[in-house]
Order: C-alpha cells, then sequence, then structure tokens
C-alpha cells in the first residue's frame, strides 16, 4: 500500500490536475477523462448534479428562445433595452447549449467521458457565455442610468447605441475566455471534475494562473459590479429626489417602491451569480497549499450555470411588456394572469422616466 503524498507538477499531465492527496502510485490511474470520479464523491452525488443539469437545460433554453422568438416576433419588443436582453438570451443559450449539456453527460458519467478537446471547448464556451452576460448586466444596469438620470443632458439612448453596447459586451468577453486557449491559464476539469473551466489551482507554473485570476476578479467582476452598484445607486438616488417633490403623488411613490424592489433584486442575482466563483477564486489564490474540499469547488460553477435561468426571470419577467407577449405566444394569443399589451416602457424604471427627466436636473 502506498503512502499518500502531495501530488507535485511532475506527477501530472497538462490537461488536468486533482488538487488533493491520493494514495496511488500513477495519477494518471485517476484521469478525469479516463475513469468515473467516485473516489471524490458517492455516485448519487454525481446522479444530483446530473438531475440538477438537465433541470437547467429543459427550463434555460426555453425561456431564452421565448426571448429570443418574441423579440423577432413582435415589433413593439424590439426597443433599446430589449436589444441587450436578447444578447443576455444569447450568451445564456451559448452557457446551456455547449457548458450545461457537455456537463450534464458528464456527470451522468461520473467522469470526462468526452475527452481534453471537448473539456477546452466547453471552458471557453462556458466562459465565454458567462463573461458576455456578466457584462450585458453591467450595460442594462448603464442604459437605466442614461435614460433616467440623463448625466448627458438631451443625449438619447438609442437601438444603435444599445448594439454597439452588446458589441461590447462580447469583445470583453472574448478577452477574458480566449487567454486560457493560448497559454495564460489553462481550461481544466474543476470541483469533480465533470465540468471545465480556468484553471484556479495550480501555481508556480508557466500558465501565471494567479495574475490570470487577478484580471477576472478586477476587469470581470470588480468593474461590472461598480457599474451595477454606481448606475443603479444613482438612479434610486434620482428617483427619491423626484418622490420627494411629489409627495402627494401615489404613482411616484409606488414607482420608487417598484424600482427600488426591482434594484435589490437586480443586484441580488448579479451577486448570487457572480460572487461564489470570485470569492472562491481569489481565495485559492491567495491561499495556495491549503486543503480544501473538491466538492465544494463545483458550487460557483453551478451557480454560474444556473443564473441562465435566473436572469432571464429577473430581467425578462420584471419586464411588463416582454412578460405579455410571451405569455401570449405561450397561450396562444391571450395572456392567462391579464398582462396588458400596450404597457408603456421597457421597465418599471422607463416608466418613471419621464418624470425624472421633468423634476430633476441632469446630474
Amino acid at each position: 500500500m502506498h503512502k499518500a503524498r502531495p501530488l507535485s507538477q511532475d506527477d501530472l499531465p497538462e490537461d488536468f490536475f486533482l488538487p488533493m492527496h491520493l494514495d496511488i502510485p500513477n495519477i494518471s490511474a485517476v484521469s478525469p477523462f479516463l475513469v468515473p470520479q467516485t473516489h471524490l464523491g458517492s455516485p448519487g452525488l454525481f446522479m444530483g448534479m446530473a438531475a440538477f443539469m438537465f433541470l437547467l437545460i429543459v427550463t434555460g433554453v426555453p425561456i431564452n428562445v421565448l426571448t429570443v422568438f418574441c423579440t423577432f416576433k413582435y415589433k413593439k419588443l424590439r426597443s433599446h433595452l430589449n436589444y441587450i436582453l436578447v444578447n443576455l438570451a444569447l450568451s445564456n443559450l451559448l452557457v446551456v447549449c455547449v457548458g450545461s449539456t457537455t456537463s450534464f453527460y458528464s456527470f451522468a458519467q461520473m467522469y470526462f467521458a468526452l475527452g481534453p478537446t471537448a473539456c477546452q471547448i466547453e471552458g471557453f464556451s462556458a466562459t465565454l457565455g458567462g463573461m458576455v452576460s456578466l457584462w450585458s448586466l453591467a450595460v442594462v444596469a448603464f442604459e437605466r442610468f442614461l435614460v433616467i438620470c440623463k448625466p448627458l443632458g438631451n443625449f438619447t439612448f438609442r437601438g444603435t447605441h444599445a448594439i454597439v453596447g452588446c458589441a461590447i459586451t462580447w469583445v470583453f468577453g472574448l478577452g477574458a475566455a480566449l487567454p486560457p486557449m493560448f497559454g495564460w491559464s489553462r481550461y481544466i476539469p474543476e470541483g469533480l471534475q465533470c465540468s471545465c473551466g480556468p484553471d484556479w489551482y495550480t501555481t508556480n507554473n508557466k500558465w501565471n494562473n494567479e495574475s490570470y485570476v487577478l484580471f477576472l476578479f478586477c476587469f470581470c467582476f470588480g468593474v461590472p459590479l461598480f457599474i451595477i452598484v454606481f448606475s443603479y445607486g444613482r438612479l434610486l438616488l434620482t428617483l427619491r429626489a423626484v418622490a420627494k417633490q411629489q409627495e402627494q403623488s401615489a404613482t411616484t411613490q409606488k414607482a420608487e417602491r417598484e424600482v427600488t424592489k426591482m434594484v435589490v433584486v437586480m443586484v441580488m442575482g448579479f451577486l448570487v451569480c457572480w460572487m461564489p466563483y470570485a470569492s472562491f477564486a481569489l481565495w485559492i489564490v491567495t491561499h495556495r497549499g491549503e486543503p480544501f474540499d473538491v466538492r465544494l469547488a463545483t458550487i460557483p460553477s453551478v451557480f454560474s450555470k444556473a443564473s441562465t435561468v435566473y436572469n432571464p426571470v429577473i430581467y425578462v419577467f420584471m419586464n411588463k411588456q416582454f412578460r405579455s407577449c410571451m405569455l401570449k405566444l405561450v397561450f396562444c394569443g391571450k395572456s392567462p394572469f391579464g398582462d396588458e399589451d400596450d404597457v408603456s416602457g421597457s421597465s418599471q424604471a422607463t416608466q418613471v422616466s419621464s418624470v425624472s427627466s421633468s423634476q430633476v436636473s441632469p446630474a
């Protein structure tokens, strides 16, 4: 019986890494591309994760496909905000169709049976879709800041600006997803070894993982979070100023409450989606050598993939006009919940933009 010993880089191939001690003579014998990873968890755990991924697929695909289809079908939905929501839906579909489906199959097999090349594709696609989704949330927040707070005076946010914003999200997404394909970090199986992502674990190697993780944390999490908090914070301040000037207006007071609720939900949705991944990656980088349960490393990936379902629920179903059209499409002509077809504006926040522009001077 061989004694457990720390794994060194000399022991490992370049396409995977297991951050734990194993009582085996040859690490390749437990390669996540060759054998079930039952040494990391029970078969029931893998089957449970497979079931969860299947749930994400059967809910995420219809919601995001409906978002795109409704926008093309109903001309009134082709507003600048909805272009960004469609962009968000497309990035979600990329994650679901490549990331979630691959993870579902791998969890069902209890190892990454599709091989190293598929791992690279899945890691790249999930990272690209996730980064585009993340930046889309920041663009949505900034758009609402421009529309309601009017920091640029009479500047009007048009469809062309929204298209440029969507293009920027893909440029930033590629900027984050491409480096591991060319040697700055790498894509390897993570957590239970059934889904792939950037290498957070290894250190003192040719991939310079630490600098890549810090880049993702600062540019791909810190900057969008700052934009979201700043934009929604200014939006709330503007709306409260309007409500204070119109204390007797029940409509304005109701709008303030609705927008406050919307902002809280959106910010919490962002944090639930990305805080686990950012926190886990940063902890790994700052606590090199400390042991951790690899099963816990699966949680951040699960939360980020689950965003393909709850992001559309937050950003689309809180949009009355979008919700009405989607329900009409599903129920063949009439919403069963009585949503009106002619809701003005693209969100609760837009309902008060005309009031705020007339009552609050530009910042």
